[in-house]
């Protein structure tokens, strides 16, 4: 070409487009990755449910296990599902056994509870919290399988609509 033409010679940038692999490849590389903010928004908000029914759980739902020749134990609600639950018993009881059947109770109410028998499928200490965390499955045939399920579904829709309170409003007096 003249020198002083005002033509850009784009002979070397297409032969580089050429012998990438595609043809269509840009000239750089990058090594960074692209996220989908949606799906991460969905993560975030799945965390966030769980951590609201993770706080109806442990504080508004009583759950006790059945211990015999001792009676109940306190047993803290970690997660539930329709196949069953996450509980956490305190050290001190000890801990249930793997295949173990055990009775447990979820009281809605000082003197109403929701009987029902669980198997244990997976112990664990925690021993930073002074528990020991055990998977369990319901027993289809061991109670109303229907309330249990029907409790369990209450929870998850409820769970998805809750929000917390972060003391936001607050109403310092109210005039009449």
């Amino acid at each position: 070409m003249a020198e002083n033409s005002n033509v850009i010679d784009m002979t070397a940038r297409r032969k580089e487009q050429i012998s990438s692999e595609d043809g269509l490849r840009p000239a750089f590389e990058t090594d960074q990755a692209v996220f989908d903010m949606t799906e991460r928004r969905q993560e975030v908000i799945k965390e966030e449910r769980r951590l609201v029914k993770r706080t109806i759980l442990s504080e508004f739902i009583g759950a006790y296990a059945v211990i015999p020749e001792q009676g109940l134990a306190k047993v803290a609600i970690y997660d539930i599902s329709e196949q069953g639950m996450g509980i956490d018993l305190e050290s001190e009881y000890g801990n249930f056994a793997e295949g173990e059947e055990v009775a447990l109770r979820i009281y809605l109410s000082n003197d109403t509870f929701l009987p029902f028998v669980a198997k244990v499928y997976n112990v664990r200490k925690v021993p930073e919290e002074g528990v020991y965390r055990h998977g369990v499955a319901f027993m289809k045939e061991s109670t109303d399988n229907d309330a249990l399920m029907h409790f369990v579904s209450f929870l998850e829709s409820v769970s998805s609509s809750l929000r917390t309170d972060n003391g936001d409003v607050v109403v310092t007096k109210v005039r009449r």
